[in-house]
């Protein structure tokens, strides 16, 4: 049996680290509110906690891209159309939030 490897498999230890981080942000920004902290304060914890989530989402889109979409493209048929499908599916929903 072959596992297939995900697009991100060389860079997961760089992407376990980030969303660590953005974990660790995300428990600051509760403690923030616990803390009764300025509004403002807050919000722009929020928004560096949403932008580091955002880099996250634009590395995995990048290695799905250069990874699985190319390997179905060269392979063509239905595998391609699905993954080129699924990876619009997904930049539609990046797009959106």
């Amino acid at each position: 049996m072959v596992l297939a490897m995900n697009g991100y498999t060389a860079s997961k230890d760089d992407l376990l680290k980030r969303l660590r981080r953005v974990e660790g942000q995300v428990r600051g920004i509760a403690r923030m509110v616990e803390e009764d902290k300025y509004c403002i304060d807050v919000l722009t914890q929020v928004s560096a906690a949403t932008k580091a989530l955002e880099s996250v989402a634009l590395s995995l889109l990048g290695d799905h891209l250069s990874h699985c979409v190319a390997e179905a493209s060269a392979e063509g048929g239905a595998v391609a159309e699905q993954k080129i499908r699924e990876a619009n599916d997904a930049i539609a929903r990046l797009v959106r939030s």
